[in-house]
């Protein structure tokens, strides 16, 4: 049975490792509110690391028959997938002379609050962007198991709703949300968070304020968490070690995707292994050497059983687009180097009539 990280600290854990868990949760409303399938065992005859599952990738059908009439048989088709659980963590050194200076455990809290905080960054990075055909380390993240599926919206790019000033929003929220609100209701159930970076969710704030469909509450952790029409807003964040946004926003075009699921054990859910979720190791001052090293582990991948289980909406546009820069042809007009045209305030430019032209190098 699948379980969150909070219903597996309250397991027969060790202080520290029951604080590392809260940690992790409160660095990533993903990590704390997945739930987690702790049944892949690595020990034993037939150990492994891999996680078979079944997607279902069509849905149900049903009809009317007469007396005497048999159904036409119909089934929903199931892909079968396997993922491993892979190993992502991180370390840190501490000379052994800080274990005798003022502010030592802080210090080390400090440097494994900010190693938790890095890799759950990079969970969730990974359960976004993970590509494992071209990182053997990783694991496949939704965008890759959504792209191409019927649960991929505005792939083509038909749809623009421009959302990048305040101007643009009071204009077009009704649009927005009126398209959100379409693509939700083709997932299999109401997703459990609509997540992006940064400028989305400010984008998506507005629009819900807008319509008073915003609202907010407090976890146990006394942090706030918005939501749209009761769906938590997410915002994934930046990669670990960088300020680069998990979901990036396109230069040239201004646009972003958003991203929804559904958590649940038939849906979106992560996989650990039968031993553990999350592992913390701090520098151990009672052995030799100079050099201490303290670690935070993860066992972790995660998986979709249900196509419409999950959802991404490409193309948002949430910034001004990059207009295209110009060429040398045209009029020449205000182009200092432009050689084409009619040389109208062209200083330099050989072509046409002369107009405004200093040297007055024009017939």
């Amino acid at each position: 049975m699948a379980i969150t990280l909070a219903q597996f600290k309250a397991t027969d854990l060790e202080d520290l490792q029951k604080g590392a868990i809260d940690e992790f949760r409160k660095n990533s409303f993903i990590i704390d509110k997945i739930p987690w399938d702790n049944s892949v065992s690595p020990f034993g005859n037939g150990g492994t690391l891999t996680y078979s599952y079944i997607r279902q990738t069509t849905q149900p059908s049903a009809a009317f028959r007469a007396v005497n009439e048999e159904y036409t048989a119909a089934e929903v088709e199931n892909t079968k997938y396997s993922t491993e659980v892979k190993i992502l963590g991180g370390s840190y050194q501490l000379d052994r002379i800080s274990n005798y200076l003022g502010g030592a455990v802080e210090y080390e809290a400090q440097q494994m609050n900010q190693k938790i905080k890095a890799v759950s960054s990079l969970f969730v990075d990974t359960s976004i962007n993970g590509d494992s055909a071209t990182n053997s380390k990783q694991f496949d993240g939704l965008d890759k198991m959504i792209t191409g599926s019927s649960t991929e919206f505005n792939a083509d790019g038909d749809v623009t709703i421009d959302l990048s000033t305040s101007a643009k929003i009071t204009s077009n929220y009704t649009a927005f949300l009126d398209y959100l609100d379409e693509c939700m209701m083709q997932l299999d159930e109401k997703p459990s968070f609509i997540g992006g970076n940064t400028a989305l969710i400010s984008k998506i704030r507005a629009c819900a304020r807008r319509s008073a469909m915003y609202s907010t509450t407090l976890n146990e952790f006394g942090q706030q968490v918005e939501a749209y029409a009761g769906i938590p807003l997410v915002d994934f964040g930046a990669k670990a070690g960088s300020n680069n946004p998990i979901v990036p926003t396109d230069a040239t075009t201004g646009c972003t995707d958003i991203y929804m699921a559904k958590f649940g054990e038939d849906a979106f859910h992560a996989i650990s292994l039968d031993s553990g979720i999350i592992k913390a190791i701090p520098a151990d001052f009672s052995t030799s050497g100079s050099v201490k090293t303290g670690s935070v582990e993860m066992y972790a991948a995660v998986v979709l059983k249900r196509t419409k289980a999950a959802g991404i909406i490409r193309g948002v546009q949430v910034a001004a687009a990059t207009p295209a820069p110009e060429g040398g042809g045209g009029t020449g007009e205000n182009d200092p180097e432009g050689g084409g045209g009619s040389g109208e305030n062209d200083p330099e430019g050989g072509g046409g009539t002369g107009e405004n032209d200093p040297e007055n190098l024009g017939p």
